[in-house]
């Protein structure tokens, strides 16, 4: 199991998904997982993308395998895009493409805010506006939800229906709730009320890379004009719309957002700089 020992409190669990020819040097893409999930959630887009790219996938600090932070841990969005700088750094990748759903894609556009010199291409899949409003007065019953017994997989099970929208297999969302239920109830104490809420509206017209945002007609996220308002501040961007009401559409639609990726991220790379 690779666990690249990046800080002094974080020992972070990752994979590399990389059937590329041996002979040609590959293009990396990065994939930043949501809140309460891991790298394994990537199952569906790895076919579709590790033929042709050189594809990362980590678990973030406290999810996974990666290590677990206390109560008490100081998060920030910026910490987080710290260590995959510093994943990436040991790895030798210099820029690549970057690809993030739900908490990841706040993730991922910090980051390529941060670091345009780095990102090639941005994608982001079923992810929260940039500011939430109102969200911080929710805070205080999830963390009461979080710290009860077994509550992160009741909280889980309880709102799964609209994150894998009326058409997703049951079975398939019990293997989401057994998943996501593993997550210590101190990270997701410490992400919602200090990572979640934070407002990225400043970091949208600083994305100088192609993007691609995708969403659901009916995602619970936003609707689509809201979206469309938002992916409008980002310079060199699109949006595309896919039937349907979930709102982790990379789950629900997995074969779909990773094809789409594929095709939105191969593009970019014909086009000349």
């Amino acid at each position: 199991m690779p666990i690249a020992h990046l800080t002094p409190d974080l020992e972070m669990h990752y994979l590399i998904d990389d059937f590329t020819d041996a002979w040609r040097k590959a293009e990396t893409i990065l994939l930043l997982h949501g809140n309460a999930e891991s790298s394994a959630v990537w199952f569906g887009w790895v076919p579709h993308l590790a033929r042709h790219y050189r594809v990362v996938r980590a678990d973030m600090r406290g999810y996974g395998a990666s290590s677990v932070m206390p109560r008490d841990f100081p998060w920030s969005l910026d910490r987080i895009v710290d260590d995959y700088v510093q994943l990436l750094q040991m790895l030798n990748v210099d820029r690549f493409h970057l690809v993030g759903a739900k908490l990841g894609g706040t993730v991922a556009r910090r980051f390529a805010a941060r670091y345009p010199e780095r990102v090639s291409t941005l994608t982001v899949a079923g992810t929260p506006p940039p500011q939430r409003k109102g969200i911080a007065a929710t805070r205080p019953a999830l963390v009461k939800e979080y710290e009860a017994e077994g509550g992160v997989a009741h909280w889980a099970n309880r709102t799964m229906a609209g994150r894998l929208g009326s058409r997703f297999a049951p079975e398939g969302a019990q293997w989401w709730i057994n998943l996501m239920g593993q997550t210590a109830a101190s990270t997701m104490t410490g992400v919602s009320t200090h990572v979640s809420p934070t407002d990225i509206s400043a970091d949208l017209p600083r994305i100088t890379c192609p993007t691609l945002v995708i969403t659901t007609e009916g995602s619970a996220l936003g609707s689509v004009e809201a979206t469309r308002a938002w992916q409008q501040m980002i310079p060199n961007s699109r949006l595309l719309v896919l039937p349907g009401n979930s709102y982790h559409v990379a789950a629900s639609d997995a074969d779909r957002c990773a094809q789409e990726t594929f095709d939105f991220i191969s593009r970019a790379d014909a086009t000349p700089a």
